[in-house]
């Protein structure tokens, strides 16, 4: 099979679509980005297949080449394919998104424009997508100029100025003249398909570039800085605010040489992610990506602070402080409920993890997950990302809506949650399965809610409730380090009263909880390298979990230790890992979750959030100033 995550994703924060290194679209989910796979043969079987299933195909007789970019500074792909014959086809996909009558125009919707670049080359359009993950074809129903996919959830209407005909039999035919072809909403294309597919298509640029031109780029690595941008903004739901972790589910971690079952759906919310997310993206001055999330935590908050946003409601392990009169009548007792890591885009709590039995898997490797058992799971370190999130809306004079005492008054109970449980056990943000402990990580996170907030109630000269939050974060930071610090190893260990390392404990610089020169964060950092780093890459951990040992590194960690590197004074080896990951990254300029030991191959989902946000960190940190070319 020719699965591969070297995929070109294409999106308008509505819909996305994966398109591999031939032009054909082989995954984009329906009516959402945690929808049914509309096309689905990433994972359903091989695309080259005859009869292969859950694609969108432009195929050109006699190729011979194919190359394939972004326009520039766009989320707009252009493949030119090229043929023994000297004759040649471009074509161009994008999801439109544009300012269209006082609003964002960002439809369920996918646009092809095909045109001759030299000669008349004979093409063949196999439209082939699925319903009901991957179970049978869509039913289809035709008219003079369009064909309707009717699926059990939705239904997509092919507009165009092809021949329908030769689209229904898969047939070739010369292609003479430009074509557009708009696969969007089941109702009338309002205008002629060529006009209206190239009026998108220049609006639909000028976004993006104008987009592109509010960033505050670094000096070095521009274009992956901004290619990182772009793609974590295709892996927002505008609607609500949600980031997703990554557009697709269930890519495995590593091949399947023991059946490890490494497969997860990493099409939802992690609060944990977001917040990675649009830090970064604050690096870069991308406001509009930190308001529209700000959205959604507030219905999240809300929602927890009457007890209703949780599938799984805890008991409280103490009792919650009470909250003082400007304050107190926020939630019941001045009590949040229970917090999951992670929700559905439209703030569902309830993901419930299920086995799809018509895809086989990336490669022929299942099982492919729908849902996500993790919204189960307690990880406290939700808690601190929340805060961390929110509270640049208290300082930052940017924003449409700036944070207020009730934004502040909302987040104390939250607070007093993440104070509560900052020494209870939890899964981890590794999220393991099979065991809890009390890992530092998590508790660090709850250490910087108490602080943030405090620093909160500074700025809204609310001085009783700062020195309390102040007091709290002592107390929690007090406790981390008598019961993080493992005297026999000198230095701080993942979980309390343990010797485990755990490449999380290098965040304990970028949290502010301990400066890069401390003698305690030197130590833990060089034995985290050394007891974690294998090659250039970084494991997660090295010891067992619920799949056995990792066997693969994850990206995201490398990058961290790059920025361990340059923070304790070793740039110039910081410089070159970064280059090391760069050279990584598939044509698109991205990267997935985990990558071979051997840096031969990507795994995991795809594209990863976690792994552009670390790109955009390290490229921040490293680049030498703009002062140095003025």
């Amino acid at each position: 099979m020719n699965s591969t995550v070297d995929l070109f994703p294409i999106g308008n924060c509505a819909a996305s679509a994966l398109i591999d290194r031939s032009g054909r679209y082989v995954w984009a989910c329906v009516p959402r980005v945690d929808g049914d796979p509309f096309f689905s043969a990433l994972l359903g079987g091989d695309p080259e297949a005859p009869k292969a299933q859950g694609l969108w195909a432009i195929e050109v007789e006699g190729t011979t080449e194919i190359l394939q970019a972004y326009v520039r500074n766009t989320a707009i792909l252009r493949t030119e394919i090229r043929n023994a014959d000297g004759t040649a086809v471009e074509i161009l996909d994008f999801c439109p998104r544009y300012r269209h009558h006082a609003r964002q125009y960002r439809p369920l919707a996918f646009v092809r424009m095909v045109r001759p670049l030299a000669g008349a080359p004979r093409i063949r359009i196999r439209l082939k997508p699925t319903m009901n993950y991957g179970e049978r074809p869509c039913y289809r129903t035709a008219g003079s100029n369009h064909i309707r996919y009717v699926g059990e959830i939705a239904t997509l209407r092919l507009t165009t100025d092809a021949p329908v005909g030769h689209i229904l039999d898969e047939r070739a035919f010369r292609l003479e003249e430009p074509i557009g072809l708009f696969l969007g909403p089941d109702e009338p294309l309002d205008g002629d398909v060529p006009s209206v597919t190239t009026r998108m298509l220049r609006e639909t640029t000028a976004y993006w570039q104008g987009w592109v031109r509010t960033l505050s780029v670094p000096l070095e690595w521009q274009a992956a800085v901004i290619r990182a941008a772009i793609t974590l903004k295709l892996c927002a739901h505008e609607e609500t605010g949600a980031i997703v972790a990554a557009l697709t589910t269930s890519i495995p971690e590593h091949a399947a040489d023991d059946g490890a079952g490494r497969n997860w759906d990493y099409r939802y919310c992690w609060l944990r992610d977001a917040y990675y997310v649009v830090q970064a993206l604050n690096r870069l001055g991308a406001a509009d990506m930190l308001e529209n999330y700000l959205g959604y935590l507030r219905n999240l908050v809300d929602q927890a602070n009457r007890g209703d946003m949780s599938a799984t409601p805890r008991a409280e392990p103490h009792a919650q402080p009470e909250l003082p009169g400007i304050c107190g009548a926020v939630a019941p007792n001045g009590k949040a409920g229970h917090v999951q890591p992670v929700y559905g885009v439209g703030l569902e709590p309830v993901l419930t993890e299920w086995i799809a039995p018509h895809l086989p898997g990336y490669r022929g490797i299942g099982p492919v997950r729908i849902g996500n058992q993790a919204h189960e799971h307690l990880q406290h370190d939700v808690y601190g990302q929340i805060i961390l999130s929110t509270v640049q809306a208290f300082f930052d004079e940017r924003l449409l809506r700036p944070a207020t005492v009730e934004d502040f008054c909302a987040l104390e109970p939250i607070a007093a949650r993440a104070f509560e449980l900052h020494d209870q056990p939890d899964a981890s943000l590794w999220e393991f399965r099979g065991r809890e402990a009390v890992h530092t990580y998590s508790s660090v996170m709850c250490w910087a809610a108490c602080d943030r907030l405090g620093n909160a109630a500074a700025k809204l000269g609310l001085a009783d409730r700062a020195d309390f939050w102040n007091a709290r974060a002592a107390q929690v930071r007090a406790t981390i380090e008598a019961r993080a610090w493992n005297e026999a190893e000198g230095r701080f260990a993942a979980t309390f009263e343990g010797d485990e390392l755990d490449a999380s404990l290098l965040q304990l610089v970028d949290v502010r909880f301990v400066p890069p020169d401390d003698p305690r964060m030197q130590a833990t950092m060089a034995a985290v390298e050394h007891g974690l780093r294998r090659g250039p890459y970084m494991l997660r951990y090295a010891i067992p979990d619920d799949f056995g040992l990792p066997k693969t590194a994850f990206n995201f960690c490398t990058f961290w230790l790059i920025e361990a590197m340059h923070l304790s004074g070793r740039t110039a080896e910081a410089r070159a890992l970064f280059e090391e990951m760069l050279g990584r990254r598939t044509a698109a300029g991205l990267l997935s979750e985990d990558i071979a030991l051997d840096g031969q191959e990507l795994w995991g989902n795809y594209p990863q959030t976690y792994s552009l946000v670390g790109l955009i960190n390290c490229a921040m940190l490293l680049s030498k100033p703009w002062t140095s070319v003025r």
